[in-house]
């Protein structure tokens, strides 16, 4: 089988793990790198062995690519994919999908009339963490699932990111920025959503960036004003959920708070037992049970091979998917149900009612044990 050759288009902070994993292994190939800032390009193609550095459009057009992996800013993620998917391209971009739903429906009617697919992360719901959840609740060891509880509470990315501008702008925000990684967490595993509704606030009007992020302002920055950030997003999202196989969900994302989530992000709780899920921008992370009238909890043991950072697997699992002619995982209509919800809370919040989703997504296939063990492998060699 021939790989699949990937063309990337964005190389900034994500990129280096796309690099590190899809360079790794056989099924995929990556060809050429595209950046605004072509020596950005030039650099990790050297430390990659990548043959091609190209502009976008010449990355686009290129009979050498068969998949565009787009790893731009969210606001040039519908665009980019689209004139891909044009130009015959299968694309798998970077959460979100994009950040309309008009644009977004564009894009996957264009893929299918075209016969090319599109992909979209966050792939983490493939790794081990989450695939034992998903594994434990098919078993019934928590149950019938009643409820889904997630929370992403923060102060915001001002203090640590090198250019945090583009969070507090339409297209970011805490729930387009962090809300696929636990969306799309509840959809593989516990199905799809019919219902939603939400509240929500932007609570400053704008963030000053702290001095002491010298990512943003380099050393030797003492005598610097901090720089504000005029706030245009929503930045702090209540969500409720109504998922169509009975269970009632909550999440909260917030850039406004000193929050203490990270210990469990997720907790599920079920007829039997109570489930807490590791952190959904993750591949790992102990999944722990707690079975009534048992007071201790138990670790779940994991049997599933995808436990480091292994972004890129939703791409692998394409190149996977064509030859066998069935659907991929991370996909499309997955990210399309996620970006429905996303917008829906702050839609209903200024509605002031609950909004119905007419299509949702399925449940991903679960991933078998041995999956792409070949594929590991090669990585670790």
């Amino acid at each position: 089988m021939k790989p699949l050759r990937i063309g990337i288009v964005g190389i900034g902070n994500i990129s280096g793990i796309y690099l590190k994993n899809l360079t790794s292994y056989r099924s995929t190939e990556v060809v050429a790198l595209a950046d605004l800032d072509a020596s950005r390009a030039e650099a990790a193609a050297k430390k990659y062995g990548i043959k091609a550095v190209l502009t976008p459009d010449e990355l686009i057009a290129s009979d050498e690519v068969d998949l565009v992996l787009n790893l731009t800013v969210p606001m040039a993620h519908g665009q980019l994919a689209l004139e891909a998917v044009r130009a015959g391209k299968h694309v798998y971009n970077e959460k979100p999908l994009c950040t309309t739903l008009a644009e977004a429906r564009t894009l996957l009617d264009e893929a299918a009339s075209r016969g090319v697919r599109v992909g979209c992360a966050p792939d983490t719901f493939l790794g081990a963490g989450l695939q034992t959840c998903r594994e434990a609740i098919d078993k019934g060891l928590i149950g019938e699932p009643v409820s889904i509880t997630g929370a992403m509470l923060s102060r915001g990315p001002e203090p640590w990111h090198p250019s945090p501008h583009f969070f507090y702008q339409r297209g970011g925000g805490p729930m387009l920025d962090m809300g696929p990684y636990y969306l799309t967490a509840f959809v593989s595993l516990l199905g799809g959503v019919s219902r939603i509704s939400g509240l929500v606030r932007k609570s400053f009007a704008s963030r000053p960036i702290p001095l002491t992020n010298e990512n943003f302002y380099g050393k030797g920055h003492s005598e610097k004003v901090p720089k504000e950030i005029e706030v245009n997003t929503p930045t702090h999202i209540a969500g409720v959920l109504e998922f169509v196989s009975g269970p009632i969900g909550e999440l909260v994302t917030s850039f406004d708070v000193y929050g203490d989530w990270a210990s469990h992000p997720i907790t599920i709780y079920g007829s039997e037992g109570t489930m807490k899920v590791p952190d959904p921008n993750t591949f790992d992370g102990d999944v722990m049970i707690r079975r009534s009238p048992e007071k201790d909890w138990e670790k779940v043991p994991s049997k599933h091979g995808f436990s480091e950072n292994s972004r890129g697997i939703g791409v692998l699992d394409i190149a996977d998917a064509i030859p066998e002619n069935r659907p991929h995982r991370a996909s499309g209509d997955l990210a399309m149900h996620v970006l429905e919800m996303m917008v829906g809370f702050e839609q209903s919040s200024v509605d002031g009612k609950a909004i119905v989703l007419p299509h949702p997504a399925q449940r991903p296939a679960p991933l078998a044990h041995n999956e792409f063990e070949q594929e590991l492998a090669d990585a670790v060699r």
